[in-house]
């Protein structure tokens, strides 16, 4: 029987897990990224243990021990007298009860460890994809050079923007009304922040920002939310201005200010939102990542659900069997739809009631955080292992 040939679009972070799984998987992949350069922009991102365990399984144990911040806590806390409001242990506790660690990392550094787990030849940069077609024999990435890549299976972990996914679905962006401004800021400019790692959030009306460590604790990475109605720019890479941030944030908790005050330059994104959708392939074409279900950013599980889509992709296409590759999308969606749809709608859920003004309602979402403190409520989202259910093709347990 011929080896499965897969080529993939797009060489982010869902990309990299993809290929570095199906070739522990034995299936022959290539990454074809339209930079001219494979670097990772943005600052930081949470791994939490759902996606720890899967990189730590393919090859990454040591290296993140190395690069990343395992934070011993999530605490949320109000925007203006800093009141903790809930505090969920991370840490030690955490990695015995769901048997991986939470890691925060900086996102090139994530990037680059995938990539040294990866051939040379198997990366083809310069590389956009201008189209993709399909017939019953094969799926093609018709590349901007007017290079034609025929595969079995063409996946478009292409990101938010994805151009893979209009084989799927029409793209309908809803713009969320918040941009995000991200920063780094050298960690001997934010001493106040370090003396116990943590994740921190500050809830505020119409707005909240959160900071952690990355890097080995060499930087803390921050983002801040702003209601916007001028701003409508989806990138990654456009810039911010740090004195509009510190405008937006005056006023609020000392730390928060500090904070904000110790960035040299910003990035800003405009927040959309998009709804679910409810199947991820079409004939020989699929999706996974942000290209799959972008999510607004308030679960802090994109990535995340990224590694999750490439780790279960890559077993049920190992495991084809008699029902070929169709059987094998098929299996993909049917695992992956619930579990991603959940945390789409809890991230939109949050959009909201992170950014509460003060008064009753806000009183009442404090509360309720107050009794969900502990790790227990996070055992649907932080226990599930992917691999484990695409392997037996069990249905995800939410409770």
């Amino acid at each position: 029987m011929p080896q499965m040939r897969v080529a993939v679009a797009g060489g982010g972070i869902a990309g990299l897990v993809l290929a570095v799984a199906l070739r522990r998987a034995g299936i022959d992949c290539h990454v074809y990224e339209q930079a001219e350069h494979l670097t990772e922009v943005g600052a930081g991102v949470q791994v939490a243990p759902n996606a720890s365990r899967l990189l730590r399984r393919l090859g990454l144990r040591d290296r993140l021990r190395s690069i990343a911040v395992a934070p011993q806590a999530i605490e949320m806390r109000r925007w203006d007298d800093g009141t903790l409001l809930q505090r969920t242990p991370l840490g030690e506790p955490c990695r015995r009860r769901f048997g991986a660690p939470y890691y925060t990392v900086h996102r090139a550094d994530l990037h680059s460890s995938l990539l040294a787990l990866l051939p040379p030849d198997r990366i083809h940069l310069g590389a956009r994809c201008a189209a993709v077609s399909q017939d019953q024999d094969a799926a093609r990435l018709h590349l901007s050079d007017g290079t034609v890549v025929a595969a079995d299976l063409v996946v478009g972990a292409d990101g938010i923007h994805s151009l893979v996914r209009e084989q799927i679905v029409a793209d309908r962006p809803r713009y969320s009304g918040q941009t995000i401004y991200r920063g780094l800021v050298p960690a001997e400019r934010v001493r106040h922040l370090l003396d116990e790692p943590c994740v921190r959030l500050w809830f505020g009306p119409d707005q909240h920002c959160v900071c952690y460590p990355v890097s080995a604790g060499r930087q803390v990475s921050f983002g801040a939310t702003v209601a916007a109605s001028d701003w409508r720019e989806e990138s990654w890479s456009a810039r911010g201005d740090v004195a509009e941030l510190a405008a937006a944030y005056k006023g609020w908790h000392p730390d928060v200010v500090r904070l904000i005050g110790a960035a040299d330059t910003v990035s800003r994104w405009a927040l959309h939102d998009r709804d679910s959708i409810d199947r991820l392939s079409s004939g020989r074409v699929t999706v996974i990542g942000d290209a799959a279900h972008p999510m607004l950013p308030f679960q802090a599980q994109g990535a995340n659900q990224a590694v999750e889509d490439a780790v279960v992709l890559a077993v049920c296409l190992a495991g084809a069997g008699s029902g070929g590759l169709e059987g094998a999308l098929r299996r993909y969606e049917r695992i992956r739809l619930p579990r991603v749809t959940r945390i789409q709608h809890q991230s939109r859920d949050n959009a909201r009631t992170f950014h509460l003004d003060d008064g009753d309602e806000q009183h009442s979402r404090d509360a309720a955080a107050r009794a969900s403190s502990g790790l227990d409520h996070q055992q649907w989202l932080f226990g599930y292992d992917a691999e484990e259910a695409a392997t037996t093709s069990r249905s995800p347990q939410w409770n």
